[in-house]
C-alpha cells in the first residue's frame, strides 16, 4: 500500500500510524511537511519519504488585507504549496493508494484538485463554535461581539476538507459533536492511542530533579501541559496553590509545561502566564514557595512518565477543548486525576468511578478534592486502577486504537480498489 501523510509539523497526530505503515516492507510511506518538520522527520523511520513545502512570504503591498483574512491567506498559500509537492509527484510518476491530511492549516484545499481519484482521509480536530465550546468560557476572558463571524471564517478550510475528504476521523465522541450534522457520518471516532505499555504505574517510582528526588507514596501533586496557560487552567490551578500549601505543609507540587501560548490570549508579562501568575500571588502576599513547588519545563517523554509515577494527585483542568493526551497518559499510568467538570473530561472521567471532578472555577473545591486525595490514599487506590483500566480499554495504542487507524486506511484503499473494478459499493469505516 502506497500512503501519503500530510501534516505541517510531521509527524504530529499521525506518528504511530507512520511507524505502523513504515515497518511494514510491503508499504510505501511518503510525507508532505513544512520545511522545518521535514528536516527533523528524517529521524522517524528510515524508509520514510519525505518531501518538504516552503510557504511563500506575501509582498507588503499583500499585508493590508482584513484581519480576519489573514488566516486564511496562510492557509491559501500552504495549500497552493502542497499542491504543487503533489504536481511533482503525480508527474514522476508517484500514485498514492492513500491521502491522509489534518487540514486545519490549508494544505489538504486543493489535494483533490490534482489527484481528484486518490482517496482523501482527513483528520479533523476541532471545528469552532461562538458558543458551547473554548470561546467565551472563561469569564476572566470574555467573549468578543465579532467572535462569531471570526471563528465562522476559520472554518472554512474546515468546511472544505469535510467536504473533499472521502472519509475522517477525530479522536473523541466530544469532537465529533462539534462537527456539523451533515459531515458526522462519513467521521470516524478514533483516538491516536496511549502507550499503556509503556506508560504504567510504578509502585516504586522514583524521579529525580536538580539534586531532589521524588518518590511515589510522598504527597506529590501533578499538573501538566504542553504549555501553561489559562485553556489548560493553569491560572486556576497557580492561584490556589497558597491555600493547597498552607494547609498541607509537607506537600511538593511538580509543574510541567512550557512558557509560550498554545492557545487564547497570550499573558500580559512578556515572560508568559508562569511569570505574570507568580507576580500576581507575590503581590497579594502570597508568594510562591519554590522548595516546594518545581517549574520542570518541558521534559522528554520518560522523564515526564516518571513524574507522573510519583503523582499522589495529578490535576487536569481544560476549557472545553481539544482533549490533552497527558490526562489519558496520567490515567494509564495510575494516577489519582482530578478532572474539570467540562465536556472533553468527562466523556473519559467520572466522578468517584475512575477519578475525580471539580468545579473548573471552583479553587476551594480544587483544593479540598486534592486534601481528601492526600489524606487517604488506600480508600483512592480503586479509582487509580479504574482510570489505567479505562485507558486500556477505550485507548489502549496497540491493542485497539492503532489497529483501528490502520483499518479505516486500508478500507479507503479497498474502496478505491473496489471503484477501479467497477464495483460501486460505498466502503465505511
Amino acid at each position: 500500500m502506497r500512503v501519503l501523510f500530510i501534516h505541517q509539523n510531521i509527524p504530529g497526530q499521525f506518528r504511530h500510524l507512520i511507524a505502523a505503515l513504515c515497518a511494514d516492507p510491503a508499504n510505501e510511506v511518503w510525507a508532505i511537511a513544512g520545511e522545518g518538520a521535514a528536516r527533523r522527520a528524517g529521524a522517524l523511520h528510515p524508509r520514510l519519504r519525505v518531501m518538504p513545502y516552503r510557504v511563500p512570504v506575501p509582498a507588503p503591498e499583500q499585508r493590508t488585507a482584513h484581519p480576519w483574512l489573514m488566516s486564511l491567506d496562510s492557509q491559501l498559500r500552504r495549500g497552493q504549496a502542497v499542491a504543487e509537492v503533489l504536481s511533482r509527484m503525480k508527474t514522476s510518476g508517484v500514485s498514492p493508494d492513500v491521502i491522509v491530511a489534518h487540514p486545519s492549516w490549508g494544505e489538504a484545499l486543493f489535494v483533490k484538485d490534482v489527484l481528484p481519484a486518490t482517496p482523501l482521509l482527513a483528520y479533523f480536530e476541532f471545528f469552532y463554535s461562538a458558543a458551547g465550546a473554548d470561546v467565551g468560557f472563561d469569564p476572566e476572558f470574555p467573549g468578543r461581539p465579532e467572535d462569531g463571524p471570526r471563528l465562522r471564517m476559520r472554518n472554512l478550510v474546515h468546511l472544505s476538507a469535510l467536504s473533499a475528504c472521502d472519509a475522517g476521523f477525530t479522536p473523541t465522541r466530544w469532537q465529533h459533536a462539534r462537527l456539523p450534522p451533515e459531515y458526522q457520518e462519513r467521521v470516524s471516532i478514533i483516538h491516536e492511542g496511549i502507550d499503556t505499555d509503556a506508560v504504567r504505574p510504578a509502585p516504586e517510582g522514583r524521579f529525580e530533579w536538580q539534586g531532589r528526588l521524588f518518590r511515589a507514596g510522598e504527597p506529590i501533586v501533578t499538573y501538566v501541559a504542553r504549555n501553561l496557560e489559562p485553556y489548560r487552567g493553569f491560572h486556576v490551578f497557580m492561584r490556589s496553590l497558597p491555600a493547597l500549601l498552607a494547609r498541607h505543609p509537607t506537600l511538593q507540587v511538580l509543574i510541567v509545561g512550557g512558557e509560550q501560548v498554545s492557545y487564547g490570549t497570550p499573558a500580559g508579562h512578556p515572560a508568559g502566564w508562569k511569570s505574570q501568575l507568580v507576580d500576581e500571588l507575590a503581590g497579594k502576599g502570597t508568594p510562591i514557595d519554590a522548595e516546594r513547588v518545581h517549574f520542570l519545563g518541558k521534559l522528554g517523554h520518560a522523564d515526564y512518565v516518571r513524574v507522573l509515577q510519583v503523582s499522589a494527585a495529578h490535576v487536569y483542568l481544560t476549557y472545553p477543548f481539544v482533549l490533552s493526551w497527558s490526562m489519558l497518559e496520567a490515567m494509564a499510568a495510575g494516577c489519582l486525576v482530578i478532572g474539570s467538570d467540562t465536556a472533553p473530561v468527562t466523556e473519559v472521567l467520572a466522578d468517584g468511578v475512575n477519578g475525580r471532578l471539580v468545579d473548573f472555577f471552583d479553587r476551594e473545591e480544587l483544593v479540598s478534592v486534592i486534601l481528601d486525595v492526600l489524606g487517604d490514599p488506600g480508600r483512592h487506590r480503586r479509582l487509580r486502577e479504574a482510570a489505567r483500566a479505562t485507558a486500556i480499554e477505550r485507548f489502549d495504542l496497540q491493542r485497539l486504537c492503532l489497529p483501528a487507524g490502520l483499518a479505516l486506511i486500508r478500507s479507503m484503499q479497498v474502496g478505491r480498489d473496489a471503484q477501479g473494478s467497477g464495483d460501486s459499493r460505498e466502503v465505511r469505516p
